[in-house]
């Protein structure tokens, strides 16, 4: 009995560990000592889905957009439903502007665009208000993790 009881115990601290394991290698940023959850969208479709579609994203994360050069980025809320803030960051990870508290498009015909006021690489959607409390400016750094080839 003592036997099969240990047996037990152990097999779910292997379980448990495992899973520890994964989630410590999910993909996270950090910005001003704040992290968040990310979903990536580094491939032309799924930059272009991006969070469209979606009615709600949980507190906390986020989509990253990588892309493979550096250069002015504009993006657009067609078929996004959750107001964003989307923050713009160069080559070395470093804030070149934020667009915050962008508004759903939804299906209008017409919905305005949202540019980076520099080159960018990398491109952080979080949900709309979730930037008033890093007190972000020009310059500031973005830590990527869990993203092969992003240090």
């Amino acid at each position: 009995m003592f036997r099969s009881a240990a047996l037990l115990i152990l097999c779910n601290a292997a379980l448990f560990g495992s899973g520890c394991a994964q989630m410590n290698n999910r993909p996270m940023v950090e910005i001003n000592g704040k992290r968040y959850n990310i979903e990536l969208a580094e491939t032309p479709e799924s930059r272009e889905r991006g969070l469209m579609f979606r009615k709600e994203m949980p507190a906390e994360s986020g989509m990253l957009f990588i892309f493979d050069d550096e250069e002015i980025r504009t993006f657009w809320m067609k078929n996004t439903y959750i107001p964003l803030d989307i923050l713009y960051f160069d080559e070395g990870r470093r804030l070149v502007s934020a667009q915050l508290g962008v508004p759903p498009c939804g299906e209008q015909e017409r919905c305005p665009t949202y540019p980076s006021a520099g080159p960018s690489k990398y491109v952080l959607e979080l949900n709309a208000g979730e930037s008033n409390n890093l007190n972000l400016k020009t310059g500031d750094l973005l830590r990527i993790e869990g993203v092969p080839n992003t240090k």
